[in-house]
């Protein structure tokens, strides 16, 4: 397994967004641009059960995800390709993590009743970029 590196960790602590693809039924690429974190070793989001990233990432777990720095778009891009690991355990506490990375709220605000939140670990399997 793949590992981030100090300054990768450093990139995604940013509050930037990540662009990740999964593989539609067809094979098609699905991307969608989201906010991003990592749990130390890897990258990981977060989204709604039976959305289509998390139905097709769990047809088919592969997935990749770009970041590129705004302040640094030459140099500073990291690209990730590997499996999808999802789980539920945690991932309200994650959502709301994010949200206050990115938005400075305590609570995630778009919470949709009777909605399933879901975090996906990226297992990296390759990693490269500039960063």
């Amino acid at each position: 397994m793949t590992v981030l590196t100090d300054a990768q960790k450093a990139l995604i602590d940013k509050k930037i967004f990540a662009t990740v693809t999964t593989l539609n039924r067809d094979g098609s690429p699905q991307s969608t641009p989201l906010w991003i974190d990592h749990d130390g070793t890897n990258l990981r989001f977060n989204t709604a059960r039976g959305r289509l990233k998390e139905r097709n990432l769990r047809r088919d777990p592969r997935v990749s995800a770009v970041l590129v720095d705004p302040d640094d778009p030459y140099r500073g891009v990291l690209m990730v390709r590997g499996r999808a690991q999802i789980t539920e355990e945690g991932a309200d506490e994650h959502i709301d993590r994010l949200a206050q990375k990115y938005l400075g709220q305590e609570r995630y605000p778009w919470r949709q009743p009777g909605e399933v939140r879901v975090t996906v670990t990226i297992l990296a399997e390759r990693i490269g970029g500039g960063v």
